[in-house]
């Protein structure tokens, strides 16, 4: 072992006499370990939002929406559609009826968006059919009990609503038809033949089904639909694909995808995130000014040491390694622990949240109140590899400074009065 290495390490063991420069040491260590394990958890559930988000959103949304430039809807629509599943990276395609709409039970009423859609085909590219958990998505297909179509609801708008499977209720359309009288909604009875749960408050509390045929008699579209909606091979090729679509197709139709339809939101996801590294990256930096603390109080103790070590023959850059080492050792140290030990609760992160949550008698994430129900995690091997160097680039800078000092310490100086 060369002496750089020795000493060094020597000197992250203090005597007994000198206790408080190791319990200085320690702080470094674990000011630096917090800092790193702050990082990879909070990152980790800021990227676990983000996936799970783009899966829920994907899960209900289309990849892309094909429509028409007027207001009257898409007709022919079935050749449209077989000329938009011949664009490379399409993998299936639906046609879709869109509207809001007010719903009412016996005991409640609410405004919904109602989605008119085809059994057979919907699930090929959304997740609806996976989704279900009461009923099955071939019952909107099939005239209901008393001649009356079925709906489907989410399990949040059911319980809003205070309806089950086979309940029946008023679906009431603003768009209605011009009478002596004036404008009249259009009303007409449904009958629930099943709930579904996306994961979204949001979704499934305004989000009901019915059949494309039964959409189509009930808002007096003729064979007409609203558009199509599009399912890729890759959801990060969506603008591209979107492209072909509309040069292949010409005027007046036109695209939208997944990303422009949930722009504001991941945009404020993305700038949170990045907030939130900075931001944490300061917890580093103080670790990093401990540590500059911890080796210029070191340098102050061993101003012997050193003088006897440059008496002896050790030139500056030896005495500048000795200190390098030391705050190296620091930091390497911390970020070590600190990943190990942020790894370890970020892939265990819904266990930990789950007997706090038992614990305490609280929920974490409210599902009334967030997107989502519980706190996700997801470790992003690049950014807890940049957080790893980070966090040893800081540490180190931050040696350079007290052991360029120690370098450059006179020896005759510090033996003057020995």
């Amino acid at each position: 072992m060369r002496y750089e290495w020795f000493i060094a390490l020597r000197y992250l063991k203090a005597k007994r006499k000198q206790t408080f420069i190791s319990i200085i040491t320690f702080i470094s260590i674990a000011g630096v370990t917090l800092g790193v394990l702050a990082l990879i958890i909070v990152l980790a559930v800021m990227s676990g939002f983000e996936k799970t988000l783009k899966e829920k959103i994907l899960g209900t949304q289309p990849h892309i929406v094909l429509l028409k430039t007027n207001h009257e809807g898409m007709d022919h629509y079935e050749g449209v559609l077989k000329e938009a599943e011949k664009v490379t990276g399409v993998v299936s395609a639906a046609p879709f009826i869109y509207s809001q709409v007010m719903l009412s039970s016996e005991s409640n009423v609410s405004g919904v968006v109602i989605k008119g859609v085809d059994p057979d085909r919907v699930g090929k590219v959304t997740e609806l059919a996976r989704d279900i958990k009461a009923g099955h998505l071939e019952d909107l297909k099939r005239i209901q009990e008393g001649g009356l179509p079925g709906i489907l609801l989410g399990v949040e708008l059911a319980k809003n609503l205070s309806v089950s499977v086979e309940d029946s209720l008023q679906v009431i359309s603003p768009l209605g038809t011009m009478t002596p009288m004036g404008m009249m909604p259009k009303m007409k009875r449904f009958r629930v033949v099943g709930t579904f749960y996306s994961g979204m408050y949001e979704y499934d509390t305004s989000m009901a089904y019915i059949s494309l045929e039964s959409a189509q008699k009930f808002f007096g579209m003729g064979a007409r639909v609203t558009g199509i909606e599009i399912k890729t091979n890759d959801i990060y090729k969506v603008k591209e694909i979107g492209k072909e679509i509309r040069q292949k197709l010409g005027f007046p139709f036109w695209t939208k995808d997944w990303m422009e339809m949930n722009r504001n939101l991941f945009s404020a996801l993305k700038l949170e995130k990045i907030a939130m590294f900075i931001i944490l990256v300061l917890i580093v930096l103080v670790a990093a000014f401990n540590i500059i603390s911890t080796l210029i109080m070191v340098v102050m103790e061993k101003n012997k040491d050193i003088a006897i070590l440059k008496s002896m023959g050790a030139p500056s850059r030896g005495i500048l390694k000795i200190f390098v080492i030391e705050g190296g050792v620091i930091g390497v140290v911390g970020t070590g622990l600190g990943t190990i030990l942020g790894l370890g609760a970020a892939f265990n992160l819904e266990k930990i949240t789950g007997l706090v949550e038992n614990l305490f008698g609280f929920k974490i994430l409210r599902p009334d109140v967030y997107y989502i129900d519980k706190l996700p995690s997801h470790v992003d091997p690049f950014t807890v590899g940049l957080i790893i160097v980070t966090s040893t680039l800081i540490t180190l800078f931050a040696t350079l400074y007290p052991s360029w000092r120690a370098s450059k310490l006179d020896p005759a100086e510090a033996l003057r009065y020995e």
